[in-house]
This record gives C-alpha cells, structure tokens and sequence, in this order.
C-alpha cells in the first residue's frame, strides 16, 4: 500500500505550519486517486477567534488542504517533486458544498480524484468525510509554475 508520513509529505508541499494541512496519505493510485488525513486539534490557531466559544475550522482551509492533498497526487503522478522554484497555483472551485461542520477532535479524511490535465491545468473532484459523513465537496483547478514564470505572467 503506498503512503506518506509527515516527513515524506513535506518533500512534496513548500507549507508548513500553521498552514500544512495534510498529516498523512493513506493510499493513492497515479494518475487517478489519493485519499488522505488531516488531523484537526484544538490546538489549531485559528480555533482562537474561528470561534472561541464554538470552535469550527473554516471551509476555506478544508477546501486548502483539499488543493494542498491534490497537489501532492499531481506530483506523485508526474514522478517528480518540487524544487524551491515550484509554484503550485490554487486557480479556483467549482460546486463547493459545506455539509457538515469539523471541529477539534475529528479527523478530516480527503479523497481527491483528477479528472483531467489539459494545458497544465489540472482539475479534480474532492470530498472530504468526517467518520464517513460528508463534510465538504467540490472541483479544484490548480497550475504548477516556477517563479520566473509567475514572475511573467
């Protein structure tokens, strides 16, 4: 079974704390799937004001560690990693639905699946579960660069 630890997954995404959301890749499939872990303490800084008496992750950051667990199957399909001159660009969301709220103590599973890669932009279907509910869905788009490239553009 192919995974991915924390170190590994370090060797394939520039983020790092606060704003590495992926703790473990589960499986994947190249070219096709991976489902991944991220594990949600109430630790987390944005749990200080994302609400200090309710606390909720905010959709934006489910939806980017989504992106960031789609950025890591892109890599691994291309069997390459990135260097410190990969720019891997978020370039939007289509259909997102939040279903479900994710609060410390669960455990936020992704699944994300390529659709298609045309033209350097790659698009996926993305879920992410909570003990198998639905928590949040939709269809990323993402480009991969370097900086003299987004220096250019």
């Amino acid at each position: 079974m192919n995974s991915l630890d924390i170190n590994q997954i370090k060797e394939y995404l520039p983020h790092r704390y606060p704003m590495l959301l992926v703790d473990r890749v589960l499986s994947w499939e190249n070219g096709k799937t991976i489902t991944a872990i991220k594990n949600v303490t109430a630790n987390e800084e944005f749990f200080n004001g994302h609400f200090p008496n309710k606390p909720v992750m905010p959709g934006v950051l489910m939806i980017e560690a989504m992106a960031q667990t789609a950025a890591i199957l892109s890599f691994l399909t291309m069997g390459q990693k990135p260097d410190e001159n990969t720019i891997v660009y978020f370039l939007g969301i289509d259909g997102a639905r939040f279903k479900r709220p994710v609060e410390p103590g669960d455990q936020l599973k992704m699944e994300v699946e390529i659709i298609k890669v045309a033209r350097g932009i790659w698009k996926y279907k993305a879920r992410a579960t909570v003990d198998g509910q639905l928590a949040v869905e939709g269809e990323l788009m993402c480009t991969m660069r370097t900086k003299d490239e987004a220096k250019e553009g």
